[in-house]
């Protein structure tokens, strides 16, 4: 079952997925940028990143080889490094679930992650998805199925 959830730091959804970890104290991780770069400027010490060479792209990488799978949040269409995402973890063979925000709720994509868990055998499990600036409700969305999906790795370990 789940044991940490991992992503790159930036703005909206991979924020959203190391918050609700903080919140619960369920372990986080994942890899950054140089610089912790994230686009509202360097990512805070609170989040536990280990910074690497290279861009985006690079820490995107990382970050799909180093999890069991990818919960990859977005809206109505993939586009920029969600896409990104996918394709690599396409590429990587790595097992991936993608949940539109606009058809379903935060309930009912906190079911279909814990399915995937445990359907995949998912450990550790990386989350992408658009910066806050690209999908402004990205954040509260992502947060509320992450502290669900934690609750129920929790209540069922």
């Amino acid at each position: 079952m789940l044991s940490k959830i991992i992503s790159g730091g930036q703005t909206g959804a991979d924020r959203a997925a190391l918050d609700a970890g903080l919140e619960t104290g369920f372990p986080i991780g994942g890899a950054c940028p140089a610089g912790r770069m994230a686009e509202d400027g360097p990512i805070g010490d609170v989040y536990p990143l280990v910074e690497i060479s290279g861009g985006y792209r690079q820490r995107t990488r990382k970050n799909v080889e180093e999890s069991d799978g990818t919960a990859v949040f977005y809206k109505s269409y993939l586009k920029g490094g969600t896409e990104l995402t996918v394709l690599l973890c396409i590429r990587l063979g790595k097992p991936h679930k993608l949940i539109d925000i606009e058809l379903v709720s935060p309930k009912v994509a906190a079911t279909l992650l814990v399915d995937f868990i445990t359907a995949s055998g998912i450990n550790v499990l990386n989350v992408a998805g658009p910066r806050q600036s690209g999908c402004p409700e990205i954040y509260g969305y992502v947060k509320q199925a992450m502290g669900l999906v934690i609750k129920r790795s929790k209540e069922h370990p």
